[in-house]
């Protein structure tokens, strides 16, 4: 909104200092320290209030040091991740850009799956939460939504520009749709969707969604469903998550500025820059968030922030053609889920074959592997954010290594 009133009185008025505002950079330190400011201020009005309406967790007894203690902590913090998010982004981002847009509805959608699986433990005393069938089908259906709009909107385009063509000349002509994606680590790095049925001939491409939907909609369960699986321990999800958010802002950005992509030799994404400006604000409420869920945790996020977390992740992801670095950048994410799979995988085989059930890990999600081995959880989630950085930094590189 504020985008808005200031390029009207630059524009008008020529007010100094009014013009500052048509810029990504500078809408995007707003919005990060906007955001950070709403969730430390405002994150400990939520907290108290949660408190007096005894929005407490039911902690399951799992035989972990210091979980007793956590017993009666308020939950639905994810609701300070959500507002302190949304109010920079409404302020400073441009609103009519179809991927702000997108994000906005993503972490909306993402968020009321989440609260009212919160909703059902807390207030219904149902510990299991909105059934898992009910959250697939909120995922798919979002999964649904994100992959029709990013294949059909009009606005979501790639610049494929001959290299004769001089960067700052008028080339919106090159702006053409296509389902076209980054491989990771390799020199030719760019694929098509579509030519998964360039069998059906030359006309193909007009049923590259039925490739590409699918693909939107796992990218949008997975990650949402790992994110979940990571909330386990104070500051586990928020700091690893701030920092895969981080990398794909620094994506975002370069993928819509067309200098910095042509340099370095990447797709160039019309738009999409914009996207940075959400993703600060994001990263803002992430750390903000920090402040009261590192341990000892004075709130939890629960499935409301751990569910828009992941959202948010894949949608941006795929937003800057990005996707297949996911298993890297949210390699956290990937080891937790994994861990969960291998766990009930390789139990039921052997009680099918032995007789009793055996395990691999002391206890899965991996977080909780680590604690029954002793580990304190304030080391664990430091060396699972060490972990992130590193695989953050290695995505980064990637954009030179091929």
């Amino acid at each position: 909104m504020l985008y808005y009133l200031f390029q009207y009185l630059d524009q008008f008025f020529k007010i100094p200092g009014t013009g500052v505002f048509q810029y990504i950079t500078f809408r995007s330190g707003m919005a990060i320290i906007f955001s950070l400011l709403i969730s430390i201020i405002y994150g400990k009005r939520i907290i108290n209030f949660l408190h007096k309406q005894q929005i407490g967790e039911t902690v399951r007894e799992l035989g972990l040091e210091g979980q007793k203690e956590k017993s009666g902590t308020p939950t639905m913090g994810g609701v300070i991740i959500i507002i302190s998010t949304l109010i920079p982004v409404l302020l400073f981002a441009r609103l009519d850009n179809v991927y702000v847009i997108l994000l906005i509805v993503t972490t909306i959608w993402m968020g009321a799956i989440g609260f009212l699986d919160d909703y059902i433990k807390v207030f219904k005393k149902d510990k299991e939460g909105l059934k898992g069938r009910f959250k697939v089908i909120g995922q798919i259906g979002l999964g649904l939504l994100v992959g029709s709009v990013l294949y059909f909107h009009p606005s979501v385009t790639v610049r494929e520009m001959p290299t004769n063509v001089a960067v700052h000349a008028e080339v919106s002509k090159y702006d053409v749709k296509s389902t076209a994606t980054t491989i990771p680590f390799l020199k030719n790095n760019e694929f098509d969707y579509g030519k998964v049925l360039a069998w059906l001939g030359d006309g193909y491409k007009k049923y590259a969604w039925l490739i590409f939907i699918p693909i939107v909609i796992f990218i949008v369960t997975a990650v949402s469903n790992g994110a979940n699986l990571t909330d386990g321990i104070d500051g586990l999800a928020a700091g690893t998550s701030a920092i895969s958010v981080l990398v794909l802002g620094i994506f975002a950005f370069i993928s819509g500025n067309v200098i910095f992509s042509n340099y370095l030799n990447i797709m160039y994404i019309p738009n999409s820059g914009e996207m940075t400006v959400f993703i600060a604000a994001f990263v803002g409420a992430l750390v903000g968030f920090l402040w009261y869920n590192t341990f000892p945790a004075q709130v939890f996020m629960g499935d409301t922030g751990s569910l828009t977390i992941g959202g948010i992740i894949a949608v941006l992801a795929i937003a800057v053609r990005k996707e297949l670095l996911i298993p890297v950048l949210c390699g956290v994410f990937l080891a937790e889920n994994l861990s969960v799979v291998l766990q009930v995988a390789y139990f039921k085989y052997t009680k099918r074959k032995f007789g009793e059930g055996r395990r691999i890990f002391l206890m899965a999600p991996l977080h909780h592997h680590f604690q029954k081995k002793g580990y304190h959880e304030s080391k664990i989630v430091t060396r699972f954010w060490i972990i992130a950085i590193l695989l953050g930094i290695f995505c980064l590189v990637s954009l030179k290594l091929r």
